[in-house]
């Protein structure tokens, strides 16, 4: 078989998604609220054979102007929802963000456990550390650790984690009634950890899944996010602008991969796209245009804060976004922006209108046929090894795309018709 391409749907428990005026669209159902959306969501997704959908997750309303205005948020806890659409499905893998700053290992483990055993070991953990001062305060901090210190927590929680998940050996859970065994102490482990930020002693609870722990995923950008990501991440999500981008990101990350002393084969690299397909590239055009200005204004220099940590508002609008200082924020998100807007020139105010339309993704524009064209010519020139598939309308983007864009790509032999085992892993090893 020849190399085949990944798709993972980007959500969120709120109105927008990386387009932020998706809620305003005529067709956007607004139902984020609503258990059964969700779940006939995950079943449209599974129908086309993505490898999975992931819950992005944001902790606090970034500002007032983002509650008020109907920016990037999340109104529910995606855990539970994604507990639900596991029952609503059998094969598509469910990832959950839990960022590593404000909850303690254990608490990680066992809840991303649970979630893996009961859908049959297909959970992916996509791993943030957070950048806000105002998510801090909602767990009772005065602010955010610098950064230095979240990567630094955040690897320690991370190995407290692989090393409970890795205590139950094969065959430790017996369950022979006539004999009253019902776990073999001899094929437990316990947890023995004392780290600087975090630590963890004892037996972990939970028996493992069918895929043994949950897939490791995790988007940063940054030298130390990129190293990071190089250690322990099985799929990396990242916001790219163009093809020498992607070329250039996926490249360092395989190169990292192996000096980390892995296969680069097991990490797999996503960039993310919006696709907006229409009947005519016409269509196509005039639907990007109409749901494009529909994005409010306002939002942008409170959403690029939100995303860089950085307090933007204090700097002209018409300042050149490559003068604005950078270091007390999230390093890699303020690269993202500047490597986006240099061959442009930008603005602050220009480049963070640009941003709240669509994190300065690629808005992939045109007939089902041209839509997978360059979806296929990004992906065999090296520029990643599949997409994240971000929606700006709800549900349309995703049911458009299975039913348009996926059976295309399926005939042309770069994307599966079936899936190739019943967990995640095995699916995105395929």
């Amino acid at each position: 078989m020849s190399r085949q391409m990944k798709f993972v749907a980007f959500l969120m428990t709120g109105p927008t998604s990386h387009h932020h005026g998706m809620w305003r669209h005529p067709e956007t159902e607004n139902r984020f609220l609503d258990p059964a959306f969700w779940e006939t969501l995950a079943r449209t997704l599974e129908v086309g054979r993505f490898d999975g959908f992931f819950f992005a997750d944001a902790l606090c309303f970034y500002s007032e102007t983002i509650m008020a205005r109907g920016g990037q948020m999340s109104l529910l806890d995606p855990i539970p929802l994604v507990a639900m659409m596991a029952r609503a499905t059998s094969r598509i893998g469910l990832g959950v963000t839990i960022s590593t700053t404000f909850q303690e290992p254990y608490a990680i483990a066992r809840v991303l456990s649970s979630l893996d055993v009961l859908s049959g070991g297909r959970i992916a953990w996509n791993i943030v550390t957070s950048a806000s001062d105002q998510a801090a305060q909602n767990f009772g901090k005065d602010a955010i650790l610098p950064r230095n210190e979240r990567y630094d927590r955040a690897e320690e929680v991370l190995k407290v984690c692989l090393d409970m998940w890795t205590g139950w050996a094969d065959g430790a859970l017996v369950l022979d009634k006539e004999s009253g065994d019902f776990i073999d102490e001899a094929k437990m482990r316990r947890t023995e950890i004392a780290g600087k930020f975090v630590g963890g002693r004892g037996m972990f609870t939970v028996p493992p899944s069918p895929q043994r722990h949950p897939v490791i995923m995790q988007a940063g950008s940054s030298p130390r996010g990129r190293n990071f990501a190089a250690s322990y991440a099985e799929l990396v999500f990242t916001l790219q602008h163009s093809l020498p981008d992607m070329q250039e990101f996926y490249a360092d990350m395989k190169d990292r991969v192996g000096r980390a002393g892995r296969n680069p084969d097991d990490c797999a690299i996503l960039v993310s796209v919006d696709p907006i397909v229409g009947e005519t590239e016409s269509i196509a055009r005039e639907k990007q245009a109409y749901i494009n200005q529909l994005v409010d204004p306002r939002l942008g220099i409170p959403l690029v804060s939100a995303h860089t940590g950085l307090d933007l508002s204090q700097y002209p609008i018409d300042m050149p976004i490559s003068d604005v200082p950078s270091e007390a924020g999230s390093r890699g998100s303020f690269d993202v922006i500047l490597q986006a807007t240099k061959a442009s020139n930008l603005t602050l105010g220009e480049a963070a209108k640009r941003f709240a339309t669509s994190e300065l993704c690629p808005q992939v524009v045109g007939t089902p046929e041209s839509v997978a064209d360059e979806l296929q010519e990004l992906f065999e020139n090296k520029g990643c090894d599949g997409f994240i598939v971000t929606p700006t309308e709800m549900p349309g983007s995703f049911e458009t795309f299975t039913r348009s864009v996926v059976p295309i790509l399926q005939k042309r032999g770069v994307f599966r018709k079936e899936y190739p085992g019943s967990t995640l892993r095995e699916t995105i090893k395929e």
